[in-house]
């Protein structure tokens, strides 16, 4: 009997820490994040669970590539797009609680590792010594489309379509200026904020009337009432609070009016 009694203790706290994971992802809330914004989403997750003691397990991706996942069903609780465009989306077709609201306005800049103007971008981009450059997937990352827009604008989509190296996110295109496999690209300036190498990079940003405003917007998903709304709720009125702006105009960003 002692012998069984020990067996089932042991079991117990066996299956207690097999358990243990899913209990604390249950207490958790999942908040898909568009790619841009993984450096300012990490000061607004910890001053968030400052605050009110509230877990947040991020998921980072292109906001195209997120949407198609929310709509296959991923668990995610509030979606931070790059856009407006993806969330209303999600909106119309039944995935997210109400309209999206814009958080964050977003800013495209030039930027790399090459000696040159950066005031004069445009033709260090066409300059011969510039063999690849970075831009974003444009159908699924929104700062891509806006690259798209701003080499269409400036008429250089037909002169450097040879050298475009596509990401399929922004992080992969900052990823692919911090190690070199390209020496510039198009990107967020929220980027300069995350840059952990001395080696300073030299940008410039794009003017604002050659692409369509980066108007990011969150919205809370449906999948939020199957246990998590409050919390949710929380955040994503902790998103447009004081607090909150403060941290993401401090990171790159400019903010919309209230």
């Amino acid at each position: 009997m002692i012998k069984f009694l020990k067996f089932s203790g042991i079991f117990f706290s066996f299956l207690v820490l097999m358990l243990l994971p899913y209990a604390v992802a249950a207490q958790t809330l999942r908040i898909a994040v568009a790619a841009n914004a993984q450096g300012v989403i990490q000061k607004l997750q910890a001053d968030f669970k400052k605050q009110t003691g509230i877990g947040i397990e991020v998921i980072v991706g292109a906001s195209g590539k997120l949407t198609a996942q929310i709509m296959n069903g991923a668990p995610y609780d509030i979606f931070l797009s790059a856009d407006t465009e993806f969330p209303e989306k999600l909106y119309q077709e039944g995935f997210a609680i109400q309209k999206p609201k814009i958080y964050a306005l977003g800013s495209l800049i030039v930027c790399g590792h090459v000696e040159g103007d950066f005031k004069n971008w445009q033709k260090l981009l066409v300059d011969a010594q510039t063999v690849k450059i970075a831009i974003a997937n444009p159908k699924i990352a929104p700062y891509g489309k806006a690259a798209e827009q701003a080499l269409k604008f400036y008429k250089l989509t037909d002169r450097l379509s040879s050298k475009l190296v596509f990401g399929e996110s922004i992080s992969q295109v900052n990823t692919y200026l911090q190690t070199g496999v390209v020496r510039i690209g198009f990107t967020t300036e929220a980027f300069l904020y995350e840059q952990k190498s001395k080696k300073q990079v030299k940008w410039a940003r794009v003017d604002q009337k050659s692409y369509e405003q980066i108007a990011q917007s969150a919205v809370l998903l449906s999948y939020a009432k199957k246990g998590k709304l409050a919390d949710a709720t929380r955040f994503y009125n902790y998103l447009y609070s004081a607090a909150a702006r403060k941290i993401i105009a401090a990171n790159g960003y400019h903010l919309p009016q209230q």
